[in-house]
């Protein structure tokens, strides 16, 4: 597939190394110039901008958390005068307010060089009729694909979040030939599709971009059976800009992450080096809101090997989860997508599933409710059976622990427009 800035993608390591220093050092010298909360850590750690002579020197620097853009609301991490922002995006906290995250022209004009980038890399042209299935309110993901896209010259049609009959007649009517959504509302698009009386071959098709939430390879298929399409995995967060971290290229073997822009790291929970973990990353050109070792949540590892695309920007493996949705379950650690692995690769199991843990006598349990085909469902309770407790034992050997698994009719489970709520956690309650 084509490069949309050959000569920053295939950037020497040497290099690019070289250009990551001296964003990383412009950076830490402007939060702390700028930015009394970064000024105190830095002071507490008995630091200083100038000490940062090496990428490996970072670990010095002080990590940032979702808490503190929480504590810090609103402008309190801004690094520019208010004059100088032109836009608002923001995400809700836990406690209530929002995380705010304000970009300046500059900052808005790198992301839709970003997002072209990536775009352009699966294939995107600007023949292309794109249309975005996301929420234009606060959230990033759809304003950044649009920008992206435009920067293209492609047809966008911000299509918006739901209404899944409208966007399909949309999606047959325009000829759009690029979609993007969350995955989980991908294959609830493809359920609807097949009410309609619609095939893949209907429509016009050709590639899918996912991402907001983890998704896995048996997905990955589906998405692409149902629809004809080529289904390429992305990952962004509002803290860095928005979708335009990293993206898949036609290899398919891990996301090409921005290293430009970004510098990441993989730590444990008490943020040593490790080879799997969760993924932090700094800014390096952000301007309104430059954010220093921000702890992602998401866990993810390192893919080693050079990438057969030419691209040097080394990738990151796909999201496995968060750390907040990680299960402990009887001492074993447990993730959401782990069981989306091993159910949705049966044949016969449908798209949809829940996850549901309870608490009895001090023991955990843990139940597995998934969707059947309409065959399975109205077939023979022999079939039923067997198919139970094939899908029991290989979640038994797969995840180290024990699950009881509910078979429940097709379209039964509550769909989402957005992210879908995977996990009932009733040990909470």
């Amino acid at each position: 597939m084509p490069f949309w800035d050959k000569k920053t993608e295939t950037l020497h390591h040497e290099k690019l190394e070289a250009l990551q220093l001296k964003r990383l050092r412009k950076t830490a010298k402007i939060c702390y110039s700028r930015v009394p909360f970064y000024r105190r850590r830095f002071d507490d750690l008995g630091i200083k901008p100038d000490d940062i002579k090496s990428l490996e020197d970072i670990s010095k620097l002080p990590f940032t958390t979702r808490q503190d853009l929480l504590d810090n609301y609103p402008f309190g991490l801004a690094a520019v005068p208010l004059e100088e922002i032109v836009r608002i995006h923001a995400s809700s906290g836990t406690t209530g307010k929002p995380k705010i995250f304000p970009y300046t022209r500059n900052d808005l004009d790198n992301w839709s060089e970003l997002m072209a980038r990536e775009l352009y890399m699966v294939g995107v042209t600007k023949q292309d009729v794109v249309q975005l299935i996301y929420n234009f309110a606060f959230f990033t993901g759809g304003f950044g694909f649009q920008q992206g896209a435009e920067r293209i010259g492609s047809m966008v049609i911000p299509a918006g979040a739901g209404n899944t009959k409208r966007q399909l007649t949309t999606m047959l009517d325009l000829k759009t030939t690029v979609f993007s959504s969350t995955p989980s509302y991908a294959l609830h698009m493809a359920e609807v599709m097949e009410e309609m009386g619609l095939r893949g071959d209907d429509l016009s098709l050709r590639i899918g971009v996912f991402g907001a939430e983890p998704w896995s390879e048996s997905m990955r298929k589906k998405i692409e059976f149902g629809f004809g399409i080529d289904a390429f995995d992305n990952y962004g967060l509002s803290e860095m800009c928005g979708p335009g971290v990293c993206i898949e290229c036609e290899e398919k073997s891990g996301m090409h992450l921005w290293r430009d822009h970004f510098l990441p790291e993989v730590v444990d929970s008490e943020g040593n080096a490790v080879e799997k973990g969760e993924l932090v990353l700094s800014t390096l050109t952000r301007e309104g809101l430059p954010l220093l070792r921000y702890r992602t949540g998401d866990l993810t590892a390192f893919v080693d090997e050079e990438c057969s695309c030419g691209r040097t920007h080394g990738r990151i493996s796909r999201i496995r989860g968060r750390t907040d949705d990680m299960l402990i379950i009887r001492g074993v650690n447990v993730f959401p997508s782990q069981f989306e692995d091993i159910a949705l690769g049966f044949p016969g199991i449908g798209d949809s599933y829940q996850i549901i843990v309870d608490r009895k006598a001090s023991m955990d349990s843990l139940n597995f409710r998934v969707e059947v085909t309409e065959e399975i469902f109205r077939g023979s309770e022999v079939a039923l059976r067997d198919l139970k407790n094939r899908l029991e034992r290989e979640l038994r050997e797969g995840l180290c622990v024990s699950a009881v698994v509910e078979l429940v009719e097709p379209k039964s489970i509550q769909r989402s427009e957005g992210k879908a709520k995977r996990v009932v956690d009733l040990r909470e309650v």
